[in-house]
């Protein structure tokens, strides 16, 4: 009786072991990622409390671009050499250091060093870690769900925290009535301790990894392995979806001030709640993605957020000269939610593309340093449309240029459709 109840229960808790860790994931990414853009929420806040145009701002998010493009590609080679825990601590640590010394709100010299600082600590030793090893503890028929409830899980975390600090900054700005500078201080206290003490706890929780087959292949040249990725042509196309993906993720950090700078009527905190409540359709879409992309077709679904996401672009661009503001409203929302579902699938169809296991990682920093470009420039675009026509008009310059990428998107995910279904 033993003999046959043993097996089960060993995959019993193997089962229970990889959703252990796919949680301890999702709470680090939620919890790092936050404190690098308070702009999403807080970027007419910061630009008074820190004394920074928006140009300063666009250079000092282009900093941070340039230092992920950098570390994308030898971050997949850490991630296929170190244990993630180790990586996960020192990112986590790292980033609630860097954001101590943030919350003092430094000169613009020194938020050069903290932003370009945070690249390293979320860009190298963070980010190929944690997708590879949701890559690896999901099946295949599970890629979808997998990191859709990454996406997604991150989101409903950073939306308890976004709640957290909306009511801290509040609570200390208006009611208690210590003004913006200190409501902001205190909502960076709030994410910089947060990080350290998440860091710690998954540090001490997570199991030490074991040397694995991967560790052993992986001692092929470095540079056979960058050519035989590059050969491949669905590599190109992941990298391209990705690009344009992550272009209407970064479109929806403006948001707060477009609602504060466009001529609605709405206040600061207005904007921010609006905000936060987007960040609470992250679960829905992130998750709901991942699973409609299992049951259905990952590449299928994201072609249709593509393209409502670009028609609802568009809404936004013309709706205030002919709609509500409410309306205005429902469509950022409902933008919020593909972006969210868009986010949750497009690292799901790399399993698509039969990559080697032992060289995840190098295909993530690959894909990543294509598809996270944007991270260099949008930020400059951004902010260059907002000083040059100001108000209204620069955003709906913007939100027409992210509208246009979302159609590209759209056609870079039929090619690969096309692709896999001619190889299956």
């Amino acid at each position: 009786m033993s003999t046959t109840l043993e097996p089960a229960a060993a995959t019993a808790a193997g089962e229970r072991g990889r959703y252990l860790q796919l949680a301890l994931i999702v709470i680090a990414a939620g919890a790092i990622y936050p404190i690098l853009y308070l702009r999403q929420s807080y970027q007419t806040t910061m630009l008074e409390v820190l004394h920074l145009t928006n140009i300063d701002l666009g250079v000092l998010y282009s900093i941070l671009g340039t230092a992920f493009l950098v570390c994308y590609l030898p971050s997949g080679w850490l991630a296929d050499r170190v244990q993630p825990r180790l990586l996960i601590l020192f990112s986590m640590v790292g980033t609630g250091l860097l954001g101590l010394w943030y919350a003092t709100l430094p000169g613009y010299n020194a938020l050069l060093v903290i932003y370009s600082g945070f690249g390293v600590t979320t860009g190298l030793t963070f980010w190929a870690a944690t997708l590879k090893q949701v890559n690896l503890i999901a099946h295949a028929d599970e890629q979808g769900r997998f990191f859709g409830i990454l996406d997604g899980g991150r989101g409903l975390v950073e939306a308890l925290l976004a709640s957290a600090a909306i009511a801290l900054f509040v609570f200390v700005s208006e009611t208690r009535g210590s003004g913006l500078a200190a409501g902001f201080r205190d909502v960076v206290l709030m994410y910089a301790i947060t990080c350290i003490v998440i860091g710690v706890l998954y540090f001490v929780v997570s199991k030490p990894g074991v040397v694995t087959r991967e560790r052993k292949v992986r001692e092929t040249s470095l540079l056979s392995d960058v050519k035989a990725l590059l050969s491949i042509p669905e590599i190109w196309l992941v990298a391209a979806i990705i690009f344009c993906g992550y272009h209407v993720f970064l479109a929806t950090y403006s948001f707060s001030a477009y609602l504060e700078e466009g001529g609605f009527g709405i206040s600061a905190a207005m904007a921010g709640f609006i905000v936060m409540l987007k960040l609470w359709l992250r679960p829905v879409g992130g998750i709901g993605g991942g699973f409609l992309g299992d049951r259905y077709s990952k590449s299928g679904v994201l072609l249709l957020a593509f393209l409502l996401s670009a028609v609802s672009l568009m809404g936004m661009v013309l709706l205030p000269g002919i709609g509500s503001t409410l309306v205005l409203i429902v469509l950022i929302l409902f933008v919020g939610l593909l972006t969210y579902a868009i986010r949750g699938l497009y690292w799901a169809i790399l399993d698509d593309c039969n990559v080697p296991p032992h060289v995840t990682g190098l295909a993530i920093g690959i894909i990543s340093l294509v598809g996270y470009a944007p991270d260099t420039y949008l930020p400059l675009v951004n902010g260059y449309l907002s000083d040059t026509y100001p108000g209204l008009a620069g955003y709906q310059f913007y939100f027409s240029y992210i509208a246009v990428i979302c159609v590209l998107g759209a056609v870079a995910t039929a090619v690969l459709m096309a692709r896999l279904k001619k190889k299956g």
